[in-house]
């Protein structure tokens, strides 16, 4: 049932966006020491989607905040799975209703890869990278600079728009600004796990969400170009493993090497035949069912900056795939060699042929393109190879029976999403936040990156855009992840403004 709250009235007088980003800023004057140490407090829980004790305190404390904000909330809870979190602001005689998605949960860590623990933020002067060295945490605005960091894991991905929607919500409240839609928060627990029963919370909860005329989704980083983006759609997910076989046993090297077939030169040549020499897959029909861009989609595209120089120093690479841009690559679905293993290297290489090698392959996909028929193509193409697929390692018989044989084991995923440009509460959007972040704004059609916005936009059926705040040197999933503080002050901004946009 929905939750029965309290009506928050609209104050009479209208604010400019202008208006709210100078009231924004001298919020974050007057209470920048606070909000960084409260974020600090937040970023210090573990967050591990299958680390349930915790998960419930991240959950527990998310709630406490927006309760102190006058939010209406309520736990959403499945059996042994991380809690939603959802919260509503009704505001009386507004007709529209804005969902902020942010995901609690962050990848796990391993501390021996850190240079901190993980959960004990640290504050930095910079970035590490590039000469930041540890400095106390500031207890006085005069000692913030922007450019300083936070390190710990989800600084940016993604507890950093829970802290940046907290403060709009005391920037507006504390001045008694207009609050011009009702607001939702739905906090997920488990999008880093894969967001496995987001479709059955969704499904339990329809007359919480049913209301909502726009998602936003608070996730990822801004532009490479360091800009600001709106982002109107995701690459969708799947893939497979793929193992290849020799002798049922490792050999010598030396008795049987030049004889026994090496699985790890099976499967390299079955990777290598999957894309041609500049890096495009060639396995049939892999582009073909790519849905094209609108001509405003176009038109965006044109205008967002190239990268690629830039990438090719800060990533020390000196030949990129593909000849498009690194914008228009994220336009095609892609294939790519997350890991491979057979036998061992380094001081444990043995001189031995290894009876099996495996790969772990990835495919990002863009609208249009179905999971299942993508993985079907790559199936079609292993047996064009020569090789017989089975599911279950091979048996005697099958051995002698197939000269190659592959293992596929095919992982699950979700299609890719995006959302139309021309759609008025969209363009709402669009001209809001440039009010925020000025001409440099860029709109794109697609992320990189992958979220279950299928769930939203094709099953909801519901427009949903993204709204990334995080440096793009966020060290995302990674190591040393970590947060500039003028993203936060920018996130902080955003919010506001969205939060305060007239209908």
């Amino acid at each position: 049932m929905r939750i029965i709250p309290a009506l928050f009235i609209l104050i009479v007088f209208s604010t400019t966006a202008q208006d709210i980003n100078k009231l924004a800023d001298k919020h974050i004057q007057d209470n920048g020491v606070q909000i960084i140490q409260d974020f600090k407090t937040l970023l210090s829980i573990p967050n591990v989607a299958y680390d349930l004790p915790n998960i419930n305190k991240n959950a527990a404390h998310i709630i406490k905040e927006l309760k102190k904000r006058n939010v209406e909330t309520k736990l959403l809870r499945m059996v042994g799975t991380p809690p939603i979190v959802y919260g509503y602001y009704p505001v009386e005689g507004a007709t529209r209703t804005l969902a902020f998605y942010v995901h609690y949960d962050g990848q796990p860590a391993d501390k021996t890869n850190w240079t901190h623990d993980p959960w004990e933020p640290t504050y930095y002067s910079g970035p590490m990278n590039d000469g930041g060295t540890p400095i106390k945490f500031p207890e006085s605005y005069q000692e913030i600079n922007e450019d300083h960091r936070i390190y710990a894991r989800s600084a940016g991905d993604d507890k950093a728009p829970v802290i940046t929607i907290l403060t709009a919500l005391d920037m507006i409240q504390t001045n008694e600004l207009d609050v011009t839609s009702n607001l939702v928060f739905f906090f997920e627990g488990q999008e880093e796990a894969g967001s496995d029963q987001l479709h059955q919370y969704l499904s339990d909860n329809r007359e919480l969400v049913d209301e909502i005329d726009l998602w936003l989704f608070c996730d990822g980083p801004i532009h490479q170009s360091r800009k600001p983006q709106l982002v109107f759609g995701v690459r969708g997910v799947t893939g497979m493993e793929i193992t290849t076989y020799g002798p049922n046993r490792p050999l010598h090297s030396g008795h049987y090497g030049n004889w026994a077939p090496v699985p790890g030169q099976l499967l390299s040549e079955l990777i290598a035949s999957m894309k041609d020499e500049e890096g495009n897959v060639i396995i049939d029909g892999f582009y073909d069912d790519v849905e094209p861009l609108s001509e405003l989609e176009k038109q965006a595209m044109a205008n967002i900056p190239l990268i690629d120089e830039d990438l090719k120093q800060e990533l020390g690479i000196n030949n990129p795939e593909g000849t498009e841009s690194y914008n228009e690559r994220l336009l095609r679905p892609s294939l790519t060699i997350k890991g491979l293993s057979s036998g061992n290297t380094g001081k444990l290489a043995r001189n031995v042929v290894p009876a099996t090698a495996t790969a772990a392959i990835g495919m990002r996909l863009v609208k249009g393109c179905d999971p299942e028929k993508q993985k079907d193509m790559v199936e079609a193409h292993i047996l064009k190879q020569g090789f017989h697929i089975v599911r279950e390692d091979p048996d005697q018989e099958t051995r002698m029976k197939y000269p190659k044989i592959a293992k596929v084991t095919r992982s699950g995923g979700y299609p890719a999403a995006r959302t139309s440009m021309d759609l008025p509460i969209i363009q709402d959007v669009i001209e809001r936040s440039r009010d925020v972040a000025g001409d440099d704004l860029i709109l794109l059609p697609t992320l990189g990156g992958s979220l279950p916005l299928y769930l939203f936009t094709d099953e909801l059926n519901k427009p949903a855009i993204i709204l990334p705040i995080a440096n793009h040197d966020n060290n995302q999933h990674a190591p040393d992840e970590n947060i500039r503080i003028g993203n936060l002050w920018y996130g902080i901004k955003l919010m506001s403004a969205l939060m305060t946009m007239e209908e």
